[in-house]
Formats: structure tokens, C-alpha cells, sequence
């Protein structure tokens, strides 16, 4: 997956600055992070795997929509790339893993516990074990899609509507959205690629991720 990745970046993103990005995500926590700490790819290396699932996703949506309408047969192979790849660069470094109790239904370890350890409820019997999970810690509070842009543009220079749509990638589950802000609406008017990529990150996550593996 690591190799993967490195290949998709090299193969694609060639600006200047980009060889400085890569290797700050090599010495960084980025190919060992989570995606998420429970809902989708919440295990090690889940952050690289969902920016790879995004880029395939993002690329396969724009050849689809360029050939209904040849204005998207412009946007290139390295926007595409930098806009999937590095979308939730904001996440690097942001997870620590802490123990948390949590019930557990599995028949052996019911069946093997003390009597007064076994508890039920709707589900059946049940036990609580303590388990290693992530919990979500931000060093930099700098928000979700402008800290991605704030990190990729600290190495180098994102067209207009590449740091829109990274920036707005959240869609209208932004926090500022929620707050009353009419950006993310007035961002998707202007720039069709931030709108791909909202959805691109939508796809990734709830049919490519979500509900696999036990999660």
C-alpha cells in the first residue's frame, strides 16, 4: 500500500516542492495512521489506504464525466492526484492509541469468563474487555480541509481550484458549514472539481471502506 501510494505520487505529482511533501509524509505518521478511530479504516495504515481509494475514485468520476462533457478532459492527472492523495493530509499525526473498555459477544469468551463477569442485554450474553482503540488528538487545530491545503501549500503551489477543493472536500458536513457558512455552497457553484471530490470522498468511505472487515 506504502509502495503503491509512492508510485501514484511519483507518477503524477511533479511540481516543484512535491519531492520535499514526500518525504515529509515518509518521516511523518501518515502511512501508519488510521482514517478514522472507529468508523471506517480505523487501523493502521487506514489514512493511506482511504487517500488511495479517494484518488481512484476521483480519477474514475472525472473520465466519466469527460466523456458527457469535454471541459473535464482538461483537468489533469496531477490535480487529480493532489486532490486525492493529499486531501486529509490534516489527519497526520492526529491519532494516539488509548485502552477502552468495550462488551464483547464473542461465545468463547462468554463461555470462559466467571459467572459474575457475564453480562446480557438486547444483543445476548456479553463480557467487557479492555482494548487498545485511537482517539482523535490534533496538535495544530487549524480545521479539517484548510489545514490540508495550509500543509500542501507549506511545500508547494495548489491552483485555485485544487485548494478549493481540498479545502471544501468535507462538503456540507464541513464544521463551518454548520456553523451558518455559505462557502462550501458558493465553492461547489464555482469549481466542479471540488464538488467531484466531495463525492469522490463519499464513495471512498461509505462503499469502499464503511461496513468491511467488521467495521
Amino acid at each position: 500500500m506504502k509502495e503503491e501510494f509512492i508510485h501514484v505520487f511519483k507518477e503524477n505529482i511533479t511540481r516543484a516542492g512535491a519531492d520535499e511533501l514526500l518525504a515529509w509524509l515518509e518521516k511523518s505518521t501518515f502511512f501508519s495512521d488510521p482514517a478514522s478511530t472507529k468508523h471506517h479504516l480505523s487501523e493502521p495504515g487506514g489514512l493511506c489506504q482511504h487517500s488511495l481509494n479517494v484518488y481512484y475514485r476521483l480519477k474514475q468520476f472525472i473520465e466519466a464525466e469527460a466523456e458527457h462533457d469535454i471541459k473535464y478532459a482538461s483537468i489533469s492527472d496531477e490535480t487529480i492526484a493532489i486532490c486525492g492523495l493529499l486531501h486529509d493530509l490534516c489527519k497526520v499525526g492526529c491519532y494516539q492509541k488509548e485502552p477502552k473498555n468495550q462488551k464483547t459477544y464473542d461465545p468463547a469468551k462468554v463461555g470462559q469468563a466467571q459467572r459474575y463477569q457475564i453480562k446480557h442485554d438486547d444483543l445476548g450474553d456479553f463480557v467487557w474487555e479492555t482494548v487498545m482503540a485511537y482517539k482523535f488528538d490534533d496538535p495544530m487545530p487549524y480545521g479539517h480541509g484548510e489545514k490540508s491545503v495550509y500543509i500542501i501549500s507549506s511545500f508547494m503551489k495548489l491552483t485555485r481550484e485544487e485548494a478549493m477543493s481540498v479545502r471544501w472536500h468535507m462538503g456540507f458536513s464541513d464544521d463551518s458549514f454548520r456553523a451558518g457558512s455559505q462557502g462550501v455552497g458558493n465553492a461547489f457553484g464555482m469549481y466542479p472539481l471540488a464538488v467531484m471530490c466531495h463525492i469522490a470522498d463519499l464513495q471512498a468511505t461509505y462503499f469502499d471502506e464503511t461496513g468491511k472487515d467488521g467495521k
